[in-house]
């Protein structure tokens, strides 16, 4: 590996996206047989990025390393019947490990690539036509790439628990709606529940649907026909409460990832709306 010398100095304050790291503490497991000497100096001679280079002997050294201590990456000499670096890297990752990977080896690079991504490990250069730049490069991305992954699982996450704490707090009001309908729920006189017309259910599950898209400004003539509908057939409030309700529950259970909390405000929303123009058209023909 032939050093390329930087002679500007890294300036200190935040990293930039892209950028080389001031520093990197870095992990070298390799065998007895090819020592950490050799690429210690190289970097050395390398100002681009200071690199703090401490080595591990053989599988088992490098494994308890890495469970007991924290580094930005590691890099693992490919010595094939001495160290397999290519299982190394897949047991830390069956592990749960994810620090950066960075294979070095004496094969091509063509010949190992493919072989070190199937390990899971970040990358692979071959030390007879690598400079310590390219190294210290291929390290910098790998470091940024699992940064980026780990900024990504913590935003996923963080939007999962919001969803399901949206989710739960849905359910908590639509138990408070079939409350608000428990004393005075839609029955007729034999105690049965109500039955709604198939075509009043679909017809109300489809406007549910598009109010949550649209909101009111789209569907006002939509909703006064609804209102129609439901006074045509002697639907109470009560009963248009229940219908609701009803359709609420099928909409949330598809919902998927979607944001609860915007589909409960826009389904209140659309029931007092209906509700008030339902109460105009019992006016209107009393």
């Amino acid at each position: 590996m032939q050093p390329v010398v930087n002679s500007s100095t890294p300036k200190p304050g935040a990293r930039r996206w892209g950028s080389l790291p001031a520093r990197m503490r870095v992990l070298y497991i390799t065998t007895r047989q090819r020592t950490g000497g050799w690429l210690a100096e190289a970097l050395a001679a390398d100002s681009a990025s200071r690199v703090v280079l401490e080595e591990a002997i053989g599988f088992s050294a490098g494994a308890e390393r890495l469970r007991d201590e924290v580094f930005d990456a590691v890099l693992i000499s490919h010595e094939p019947g001495e160290l397999d670096a290519l299982a190394l890297a897949d047991a830390m990752r069956a592990g749960g490990s994810d620090e950066p990977v960075v294979i070095l080896g004496a094969e091509p690079q063509a010949d190992m690539m493919a072989l070190c991504l199937e390990a899971k490990a970040d990358g692979y250069l071959c030390v007879h036509d690598t400079t310590t730049r390219t190294l210290i490069w291929v390290v910098s991305r790998a470091i940024e790439h699992q940064r980026l992954q780990r900024d990504h699982q913590r935003l996923c996450q963080a939007d999962q628990r919001r969803i399901d704490h949206e989710r739960s707090e849905a359910e908590q009001q639509l138990a408070e709606r079939r409350g608000l309908i428990a004393g005075f729920e839609a029955t007729n006189e034999s105690g049965e529940a109500t039955e709604f017309p198939g075509e009043l259910e679909g017809h109300y599950r489809e406007l549910l649907q598009a109010y949550v898209v649209m909101g009111t400004g789209n569907l006002a003539s939509e909703m006064q026909a609804f209102a129609q509908l439901l006074a045509g057939a002697k639907i109470s409030a009560a009963q248009t409460l229940e219908l609701h309700v009803r359709a609420l529950e099928k909409l949330l259970a598809g919902l998927g990832n979607r944001s609860a909390r915007h589909v409960m405000n826009r389904a209140d929303q659309l029931a007092l709306e209906v509700c008030m123009h339902l109460c105009e058209a019992y006016r209107a023909t009393s």
